[in-house]
């Protein structure tokens, strides 16, 4: 198991958690039988593979946060980085510049982005 690797319907229960958390687990599972068609038992299985992976934590029945949307997308960015351009962003944008033009924005964007970490 892969911390930041997701199956399609583990990503959107995880959606479903940063969209309504904190929230009761039990009122989880009623989401989930509704938004899933899943059954409680159903529900209660991804969220220990989700607690397990330290994105969420369910504490006295309260499933909370650990882990932001835009952090684990960050750590899910990184982790590919490092496993396909040996964690060489310089070889990823290289890669990622051939099949795709950056448009004027994109570049100044970049631009941008390296200005602040300049300093």
């Amino acid at each position: 198991m892969e911390r930041f690797k997701l199956g399609e319907m583990e990503q959107r229960f995880a959606e479903l958690i940063w969209e309504h958390a904190p929230i009761a687990s039990g009122e989880l599972a009623k989401l989930c039988e509704n938004v899933f068609a899943w059954k409680r038992t159903t529900s209660y299985t991804m969220l220990k593979r989700l607690c397990d992976r330290q994105i969420f934590v369910n504490e006295g029945g309260i499933v909370k946060i650990l882990m932001t949307r835009e952090d684990f997308l960050a750590a899910q960015g990184e982790q590919f980085i490092n496993e396909a351009f040996d964690g060489s962003l310089p070889r990823f944008l290289a890669a990622f510049s051939r099949r795709k033009t950056l448009s004027d924005r994109e570049i100044l964007e970049l631009k941008k982005l390296i200005d602040a970490h300049e300093d």
